[in-house]
């Protein structure tokens, strides 16, 4: 195999123009599990159906009934038991479960099919609360937050049924239980929801735009401040509320669309390269009447700065989009088995996330000390941050040529010269205000994409050695021959997708161990809309990029899931197990 210099060049200036922090590791895909039906899934209590089967004075045997394609965790799994009046010790035997390296907790035990338990109880009581707590996952992607069951066990008969004792029995000194596991599972989704929008700040697709909005908090009072950061607030959870409403309506009608699928659209491409290169003049002192939109620079007035703040919280959004963040999967895929209205919560939940970093900076007097003091300082952070911008706007139209090929590229970069030069002209004269309109107009139309086709194949990349293009018949040719093969879903507008290919997927050590295994390295390229990449993303849970899925050797074999940030030690021992 051999990684083109094009791409890794095109790679390295994308990392450097927005990495400007480490990944996170990945816990699953962020948003990727949302967009599909909402019957996708099935409800917990269908995925895993507990009963107790029998009984004794002291012990009881609890048996669960999983799903095909879903599973038990054996490390989660936790017993309760209690009187009226005191807790009472309990044991709980669990057999030896089934490796499995898992996408959400690494290497874990788990269990298929079915699964018997024992509860042992250091006393006995006439009436006891028992509480048993499991959390599953399925293989198509999903995790499901903890579950808790609860049964009155009456130990005399040997009767158990759901239930709990009520609080006029409880010990008013005991802890009691905040609900059941719908409620449990609401709280956790919007805990996970606001921890991802917390690490989606730090991702190198938000970081510069976060910089020009911290920046701003250098100059000013402490009341105009707070208000940009609620304003920037607002406009960050009316983005993710938005772009969920969109996704939804538009997967309600059968396009299979993921997570970032607007940058799939060269238009849309195109006009974000264009932004961020007026966003870059503006930084540098070359366009003024764009300031106002980046809330930086001279003094606005309070119109101004409103809509400023909330465009930047637009604008963050807009660049998240390609990125993910750790516990974002299992907030959303909880989210995915729910109503709309908790699905719509969650995503704002995951937007307060991102903006609370903001509100902080804004309100904590201890944080605005650690800024520096307003200088001459300023201007030449602001003329550094134009770079990143500028190294941006040239991976989107490296993209857009991509998508649609080197003349659509060519004419949107003649495009950005009128844009340059309508800033240069632009003034407060009729004349000067008529010439600026015509060059913005004419800017807009080289901006529609030119009719033309990507090179090589399946996706504009030509395959090296090992390397073959996605097609769900070839595919299913090799799965039925029990033969190992490797999927990677990804594009060109995906920054994890590229990190990975720079950092460890096309390094020649593994490249190498994907030959010396003969192990097929499928790639499906979806940066641009494809039905077929599509339909193999959703039949795996997911609905956003990068998907790594390792179909071991054997007819039949359950696909795994690669965590969506790799490492080397991840990708050579999903190669060796699927041998």
């Amino acid at each position: 195999m051999h990684l083109g210099r094009t791409r890794t060049l095109l790679a390295s200036l994308c990392l450097i123009a927005l990495a400007i922090g480490t990944f996170s590791a990945q816990a699953q895909s962020p948003l990727s599990a949302y967009t599909q039906q909402q019957t996708e899934f099935l409800p917990v209590d269908e995925a895993y159906e507990l009963s107790v089967i029998g009984t004794t004075e002291r012990g009881a045997l609890l048996q669960w009934l999983i799903a095909p394609d879903y599973y038990l965790y054996r490390h989660a799994f936790a017993a309760k038991a209690r009187t009226s009046s005191q807790d009472i010790e309990v044991a709980l035997s669990i057999p030896d479960g089934l490796a499995k390296t898992d996408e959400f907790f690494g290497d874990v035990e788990v269990y298929y099919g079915a699964l018997d338990a024992s509860v042992e109880l250091a006393e006995s009581a006439e009436l006891i609360e028992l509480s048993i707590t499991y959390q599953g996952c399925a293989d198509a992607g999903l995790c499901y937050p903890p579950e808790t069951k609860t049964f009155l066990w009456h130990t005399a008969s040997g009767e158990v049924q759901k239930g709990k004792l009520s609080p006029t029995v409880l010990d008013t000194n005991a802890p009691q239980d905040s609900g059941d596991g719908e409620d449990f599972g609401l709280i956790a989704a919007l805990v996970f929801a606001l921890l991802g929008g917390v690490i989606l700040n730090i991702m190198p697709c938000v970081f510069p735009i976060l910089s020009l909005k911290a920046l701003s908090f250098t100059r000013g009072d402490a009341q105009s401040h707070r208000r940009s950061s609620l304003v920037y607030s607002a406009g960050v959870i009316v983005s993710f509320v938005g772009m969920a409403a969109v996704l939804i309506a538009i997967q309600q009608t059968g396009k299979l669309i993921g997570w970032g699928f607007q940058l799939q659209n060269t238009g849309f491409v195109i006009g974000l390269a264009y932004l961020f290169t007026l966003m870059g003049l503006s930084l540098n002192g070359l366009l003024h009447f764009g300031t106002s939109m980046m809330n930086v620079g001279q003094s606005l007035t309070e119109k101004d700065g409103d809509a400023g703040s909330f465009f930047t919280g637009i604008l963050a959004v807009v660049v998240a989009s390609p990125c993910t963040a750790p516990f974002m999967g299992s907030a959303l895929g909880y989210a995915l088995t729910q109503p709309i209205y908790i699905t719509l919560l969650v995503f704002a939940s995951l937007g307060l996330g991102m903006a609370l970093p903001m509100v902080i900076l804004s309100y904590s007097d201890a944080a605005v000390k650690v800024l520096p003091k307003p200088g001459p300082w300023m201007d030449t952070a602001k003329n550094v941050l134009a770079f990143p911008l500028y190294l941006t706007s040239v991976w989107l139209l490296w993209v857009a040529g991509n998508q649609s090929g080197v003349n659509t590229m060519a004419m949107a970069l003649s495009g950005l010269v009128l844009l340059a030069m309508a800033a240069y002209l632009y003034g407060e004269t009729p004349v000067r205000k008529a010439v600026t309109a015509l060059l913005v107009i004419a800017a807009v139309l080289l901006a529609i994409p030119q009719s033309g086709s990507r090179d090589g194949g399946t996706g504009a990349r030509k395959l090296s050695e090992g390397q073959v293009a996605y097609s769900a018949a070839t595919l299913a040719s090799y799965r039925e021959a029990g033969k190992p093969v490797f999927v990677d879903v990804t594009a060109d507008w995906c920054i994890t997708c590229l990190a990975n290919e720079a950092a460890v997927l096309f390094t020649p050590e593994i490249e190498a161990a994907f030959l010396a295994a003969d192990l097929p390295y499928m790639i499906a390229d979806w940066t641009d809309y494809d039905a077929d990449i599509g339909e193999f993303v959703k039949s795996h849970g997911r609905s956003g990029i990068p998907l790594y899925v390792m179909y071991p050797r054997g007819t039949g074999s359950d696909p795994v899931i690669l965590p969506q940030l790799l490492t080397r030690d991840i990708v050579l021992s999903a190669i060796e197990k699927a041998q």
